[in-house]
């Protein structure tokens, strides 16, 4: 994802900063840092870090009212404002694929690699609303779910 964000970043006219922050006390000083700068937004990547400090990275994007994309939906309906990614559930469907196809005889080994094949939009109205966000009509029909 980080390799895609700094090839398209150049062409959108954006500036991309990465915070390579992996601890709270870290993760808070970049974000308020990063927030003094006008015209921000936060992109957070499923990474463990990031994963592990969900809750501190939503309160602070709240806390500065930065638009905020996450990886997973989960992370949206805890309160985050937007997420992009893989659609867990089918992420499970693809994964017991698998585990018939080792149960039946195949060696593990043998077996592709599968990248995600299904992604989903999922956007929280109430964050939006709550940072004073309006989100376009056109992205709202484009959603795979909206919290309201």
């Amino acid at each position: 994802m980080l390799g895609a964000l700094q090839a398209v970043a150049p062409a959108l006219g954006m500036d991309l900063t990465l915070i390579d922050a992996r601890n709270a006390g870290e993760i808070e000083r970049a974000v308020t840092a990063f927030a003094r700068s006008p015209d921000g937004g936060l992109v957070a990547l499923g990474i463990t870090a990031t994963n592990i400090h969900r809750h501190l990275i939503m309160s602070l994007a709240s806390r500065h009212r930065l638009p905020a994309v996450y990886p997973y939906a989960y992370w949206v309906r805890a309160g985050g404002l937007i997420s992009y990614g893989p659609d867990q559930v089918d992420q499970y469907r693809l994964a017991a694929g698998y585990v018939d196809r080792i149960l039946k005889g195949e060696k593990p080994a043998d077996l592709p690699v599968q990248a995600p094949v299904k992604y989903e939009l999922v956007i929280n109205l109430r964050t939006a609303k709550g940072l004073g966000f309006d989100i376009p009509p056109t992205v709202l029909a484009r959603a795979d779910e909206v919290i309201e």
